[in-house]
């Protein structure tokens, strides 16, 4: 009888053990919901082209992954700071700088030349190492894991104006435009492939990855990451290393990078089926 009731405690303490760990020890990873669908149309007052702006500025857009008061990696855009004035009210200024080699004629044009092609004009400290300020590390903003669009762009340019205080010289675009096709009540749609996923998830943009065209140098380059995952966290296996990267990213910083750069909050826009995928693609693909 003594024997059966341990068998019974034992049990118990090992399912409650269990729960725990599956409820606390693993990372949550919840997907987002679906975007609500925005239409850029002709019938959008400007307020709502502007806060449609500042939307994609900090999100779609990825611009505050690097501008912003942390590390000093790009100009602040949308408020002052070393650089003088919001982006929007320094812009005329750019264009007459002797560096200037670039084709706008107005603040607006620099603006959008900035984000289509960033190599245009390199603000003096923020170019990529060793290039003497004359090409820039941003991915254009119109291509790649980003792509915005033409209606998308003129957003976040009058965003940056308003921010400013300056004019907001940008015209409504005509016609529509989705920027995100989802009805509110649609379940969430996972990526179909590990490239889809890490596009969709703006990889690219900080990071070098095998196999995907384009990337950045924000982050580390991934090139070699399977070999090396496993010795990076003592007591984490090169699989369970790349997980943490992901959902817990400042959990561990490689040297010489900033803590605070990649968003932390991928662990809940990522889908399970999205995170299993990038996982082994990178493990796959990076050895």
């Amino acid at each position: 009888m003594k024997v059966f009731v341990r068998i019974v405690i034992f049990s118990i303490v090992l399912s409650l053990c269990y729960w725990g760990f599956s409820n606390y020890g693993i990372p949550q990873v919840i997907p987002e919901p679906p975007p609500v669908e925005e239409q850029i149309s002709g019938s959008m007052t400007m307020d709502q082209y502007i806060a449609l702006g500042g939307k994609i500025f900090n999100g779609k857009g990825t611009c505050t992954l690097c501008h912003n008061p942390v590390g000093g990696r790009a100009p602040l855009l949308d408020t002052g700071g070393k650089d003088g004035p919001p982006v929007g009210a320094r812009a005329a200024d750019r264009i007459k700088d002797p560096g200037y080699k670039g084709k706008a004629k107005t603040a607006e044009e620099y603006i959008h030349e900035s984000e289509v092609d960033p190599s245009a004009f390199v603000v003096a400290g923020y170019g990529k190492p060793g290039t003497n300020d004359t090409v820039s590390p941003m991915p254009a903003t119109n291509k790649g894991s980003i792509g915005l669009s033409e209606a998308e762009i003129g957003a976040v340019i009058s965003y940056l104006q308003k921010s400013a205080g300056v004019q907001v010289t940008v015209k409504l675009p005509t016609g529509a435009a989705p920027v995100a096709a989802a009805p509110a009540d649609a379940e969430p749609q996972s990526a179909k492939t590990p490239e889809e996923a890490i596009n969709k998830h703006g990889c690219p943009t900080c990071h070098k990855i095998p196999g995907i065209e384009e990337g950045g140098d924000i982050g580390p380059d991934q090139k070699g990451l399977a070999s090396r995952a496993g010795k990076r966290v003592k007591g984490l296996s090169a699989r369970e290393y790349i997980m943490q990267s992901i959902v817990s990213p400042d959990a561990y910083t490689v040297k010489g990078f900033e803590p605070g750069t990649m968003p932390a909050d991928l662990g809940e826009t990522m889908t399970v089926k999205e995170l299993e995928m990038i996982i082994k693609y990178l493990m796959e693909k990076t050895g």
